[in-house]
């Protein structure tokens, strides 16, 4: 038996990527090329750029450094181009084109100095390019990373570059940090990401920019501007004061987190103010035999009542709970099985009500900050990972809802082309009533088909 594991070591092998393989992908670059003027410059130096860096093999240039006093500075370069193919429900009022196409590349550069052992920084500055072939129609999860204003920046520091009917460029400052490591523990001051909790699809203490449970590309959660201060009280003990600051004392947040851990059970307590809710929440993860187990549970004070009721008779107490646990069976090459649920009160009780709900300006707002992550109340998911050989590795995701009985299955394939090019592959299946003139009729039944295509290089 194994135990269970979130991580896949990469294994690199030094045969050439079949180039067969990044027709489609290239064949939308062409046609979003056609598309647009200004992000025609994009693509023509996107083409350039891989030619010149496919032959690489290198996963960072080092662009300095001094054995002697240990100081370094590294540039990572990823480039990742990707293709969205979608095939919507017969709805004209909410899709007004059935059949959709999105294309996405994103360069992505980052700095990485180290200046002796007590200090390092990070820099990260990203374009990416976007075209779609039509007005996409609404969509219950995103696959795509979100386009909207982050939360919790002092200023976005996002501009856009050029913009046609169907397409944009822009570029952004993502990360901008600086790391001191004294010897009682940890300061962190900048823009950088910031990840709370132990679950894996769904959170209920991940307060900032947390990804959408159907989101493919999680590599890079999107930045916050924050300081972080951690004092280690023990070896097994540690007290965190986080602050996360908005262009308002309203749009920020000042948390406490309190983290320690005995034998194979460890724990938090986050407790605070974020935005305008005041809340406090607990996580918790243990090894139970051979298998991983984890719950997360936080109650939030929000301003606003909830129109559908909050907890204890108090229309103002929200809930949000996670319980989880996994699984890697000793077969073949080990198949490791993840299974949560979730529940969010910030979310509709009937479905139904989610239009009308979505042009309130308070649920909008939480939506877009990730304060929903689902649009129901309930979630159930299980996710199978399965690595074939060193180069290649399988997945199955199936997502639903408890209420209305409708969800998503996604199979998915993931291929080391080399040891820095990868390519991969996710389907989208959903199942549920579909709309009807317009209003939604089950969570997942809205969703379109679709297909996600991904080439990623690292340099």
């Amino acid at each position: 038996m194994r135990k269970s594991s979130f991580l896949r070591t990469r294994e690199s092998i030094s045969s050439c990527p079949n180039r067969k393989t990044w027709v489609p992908i290239f064949a939308g670059m062409t046609e979003l090329a056609k598309r647009s003027t200004g992000v025609r410059c994009f693509v023509v130096f996107f083409f350039a750029f891989w030619f010149v860096a496919i032959p690489l093999t290198a996963s960072a240039l080092e662009l300095w450094s001094d054995a002697a006093s240990g100081e370094q500075v590294n540039l990572d370069i990823a480039l990742k181009t990707s293709s969205l193919l979608s095939h919507a429900p017969d709805d004209p009022f909410l899709f007004p084109e059935r059949e959709t196409a999105l294309e996405l590349v994103r360069l992505r550069l980052g700095l990485r100095t180290k200046h002796d052992e007590s200090i390092n920084t990070e820099f990260a500055y990203e374009q990416r390019a976007r075209w779609s072939s039509d007005v996409a129609g609404i969509t219950v999860g995103g696959v795509l990373p979100s386009e909207a204003e982050a939360s919790f920046r002092l200023a976005q520091l996002d501009w856009q570059l050029a913009e046609g009917e169907r397409s944009s460029y822009r570029h952004e400052i993502d990360r901008a940090l600086a790391a001191l490591h004294p010897g009682w523990g940890e300061v962190t001051i900048g823009r950088q990401a910031i990840g709370l909790g132990r679950g894996v699809l769904f959170g209920a203490v991940d307060l900032f920019a947390p990804f959408s449970p159907t989101e493919v590309d999680r590599e890079w959660r999107r930045g916050v501007d924050a300081i972080r201060a951690e004092y280690r009280v023990s070896d097994r003990s540690s007290l965190e004061v986080l602050a996360a600051f908005g262009e308002s004392w309203d749009e920020s947040a000042v948390l406490g987190r309190l983290r320690g851990y005995v034998g194979e059970l460890d724990g938090e307590i986050i407790f605070g103010r974020r935005a305008e809710d005041e809340m406090v929440g607990g996580t918790l993860s243990a090894v139970i035999g051979e298998a991983e187990m984890h719950a997360e549970l936080a109650l939030f004070d929000t301003p606003e009542e909830q129109p559908d009721g909050g907890l204890f008779g108090n229309d103002r107490l929200v809930g949000k709970a996670v319980f989880g646990g996994s699984y890697t069976f000793d077969v073949g090459n080990g198949l490791t099985l993840l299974g949560e649920c979730h529940y969010s009160g910030f979310g509709v009780k009937d479905i139904e009500d989610a239009q009308a709900r979505l042009l309130e300006p308070v649920f909008q707002q939480r939506f877009l900050r990730g304060d929903t992550q689902i649009l129901g109340r309930h979630a159930l998911a299980l996710r199978s990972t399965y690595p074939f050989t060193n180069v290649f590795s399988g997945g199955l995701l199936i997502l639903m809802s408890p209420v209305d009985g409708s969800g998503l299955v996604s199979p998915s394939g993931v291929w080391d082309l080399t040891q820095n090019v990868t390519l991969s592959a996710t389907i989208f299946i959903p199942w549920g009533e579909q709309p009807s003139t317009g209003r939604l009729k089950s969570e997942y039944g809205s969703s379109p088909a679709s297909l996600f295509l991904q080439l990623s290089a690292y340099f």
